[in-house]
């Protein structure tokens, strides 16, 4: 194997993978840029990982109290590099990776210089410094018509009201930048001197005609951005073109491989996991949140609640997505002193009419009510309430915001039949999955795949490398069923959770 005697993870274990000497070809490179790590893992044709060959790298948001969500994109750039020396410049590799594929978190942005070098650093969709652009925003524009177009409302998430912040708070950086690409879009850019957007990425700035497939003329001059600063856009089967092989030969298992356009998270997550029909509901439950079902059509109208972002010419994604899921647990674990056993046996106990109610968003809402500047909120708390009342109260809160979306996805989405959760807090907490069975009334099924994210992406690509190969199917680890005894107290609980929303959120 050249300079790499092990592959880099030998003691893989892992169940659901198969080796590489029978793994199926064409085989492909999944790279995933997360909140919380840079993750890579291959793929066969049956969307099986390949034992052994998978790696990650940590890293983390910098944030701090004002809004500020950013990450170093120079940083991220190193370690995908890194990744793919690690589990791509293998001699055993070459000429079996027909496609290398790449998503990150939605709605990041990086302005660049004519060389391409970041001129900012990398903001994320959690960022929310431009509430103030936004409140301008939503004065000047019909919001709920922005919706129906671009398939998003108006939110800090988005790249219109942070457009206008860069540009009233940092306007020679915001002049000095040639180009605005993605995180994704920048690491390409960065490592094969091209670069495109998919459409899953551009969907989620909040600038896609959701109808027309094109950056839409109105909502850009409403950003003060023209079009050419922003990428082209290729749909899941279109390869990138230009790509400089020169810059590509230093990974020997990637010789003749495809690479494609950089696609939003959400969009892999959801298809990883078995979300690829109208009937299936994939509620994903890591750092950040969401609810979504795979619509082989484009409705019409969309609840003001949700988005609705364009995969392709046939396809969309429907849902909503939650900032503070993850990382209202990992709130709770630093926060009040509570690891994840305890915080499972927490969710485990039955209910109890002296949990607190609280509202989760610690660092703003999304869907369904978008108040970027919302926060977290904890009632009916007295001196008898201790910590564990107060995680419950919290993981009940979470539960409380999925319901807001479930609900809403019931109305455009009448044919759904399954819920399947996967994520990482569906890992950490099982337990919690209970408390989300009882709360929407709806059996959950629990998917504990690793890196669904990166399946999905590969899944992505195997659909134009290999549309003829039978996909495999994972097993699910069990069932939550609603239970009865429980409903008039969670029937209870999303009252009393509405009442604090209509008062402390819906008038934002």
């Amino acid at each position: 194997m050249g300079k790499h005697r092990k592959p880099p993870r030998p003691e893989d274990g892992a169940d659901f993978a198969v080796d590489l000497g029978e793994a199926r070809d064409p085989l492909v490179m999944t790279l995933d840029i997360g909140s919380t790590a840079t993750r890579g893992s291959l793929y066969d044709a049956t969307g099986t990982p390949v034992r052994h060959y998978r790696d990650k790298i940590p890293h983390a948001f910098t944030t701090a109290g004002d809004g500020t969500s950013v990450m170093d994109p120079d940083q991220v750039t190193g370690e995908i590099a890194e990744l793919l020396d690690r589990v791509c410049d293998r001699p055993e590799l070459a000429g079996r990776v027909r496609g290398v594929g790449l998503d990150s978190f939605a709605s990041s942005l990086v302005g660049v210089d004519a060389e391409g070098s970041a001129v900012t650093e990398c903001f994320t969709y959690a960022d929310s410094r431009c509430a103030p652009q936004l409140a301008r925003l939503r004065e000047e524009l019909d919001e709920l018509e922005v919706q129906q177009k671009m398939g998003a409302r108006l939110h800090t998430s988005y790249l219109a009201p942070r457009f206008r912040w860069l540009a009233e708070t940092r306007p020679e950086v915001f002049a000095s930048a040639t180009r605005w690409l993605s995180i994704g879009e920048y690491v390409w850019l960065r490592l094969l001197g091209t670069t495109a957007a998919g459409t899953a990425t551009a969907a989620w700035t909040g600038l896609l005609n959701r109808r027309s497939g094109k950056w839409d003329q109105r909502m850009l001059r409403a950003a003060g951005i023209p079009e050419e600063k922003l990428s082209p856009i290729l749909e899941p089967h279109e390869p990138l073109p230009d790509v400089d092989p020169e810059r590509t030969a230093r990974w020997r298992g990637l010789s003749g491989a495809q690479w494609f356009a950089p696609v939003a998270d959400g969009l892999c997550a959801n298809i990883g996991v078995g979300g690829t029909d109208e009937r299936t509901i994939v509620a994903s439950a890591a750092t950040s949140g969401a609810m979504r079902v795979l619509l082989h059509h484009r409705p019409q109208d969309i609840p003001p609640g949700l988005w609705c972002y364009r995969i392709d010419s046939s396809r969309c994604l429907l849902g909503g997505a939650l900032n503070d899921v993850g990382r209202a647990v990992s709130w709770l674990q630093d926060t009040l002193a509570l690891d994840d056993a305890v915080l499972n046996d927490i969710a485990a106990a039955p209910v109890s009419p002296d949990t607190p109610g609280v509202l989760p968003f610690l660092t703003g809402e999304r869907s369904t009510g978008w108040a970027g500047s919302a926060r977290a909120v904890f009632a009916d708390v007295s001196a008898a309430t201790d910590a564990p009342a107060m995680a419950r109260g919290m993981l009940e809160g979470i539960a409380g915001s999925y319901r807001r979306v479930s609900d809403e996805l019931e109305q455009a989405a009448p044919h759904v039949e399954r819920v399947i959760a996967a994520g990482r807090v569906t890992q950490e907490l099982p337990s919690w999955l209970q408390i989300l069975g009882d709360y929407l009334d709806t059996p959950v099924i629990h998917q504990t795949m690793k890196r669904s994210t990166c399946r999905g992406n590969a899944l992505l690509m195997l659909e134009s490398l290999a549309p003829d190969v039978e996909r495999s199917a994972p097993e699910p680890a069990g069932t939550y069923s609603p239970r009865e005894a429980a409903q008039e107290r969670y029937r209870a609980v999303h009252e009393r959770f509405e009442r604090l929303y209509d008062a402390l959120v819906a008038s934002r």
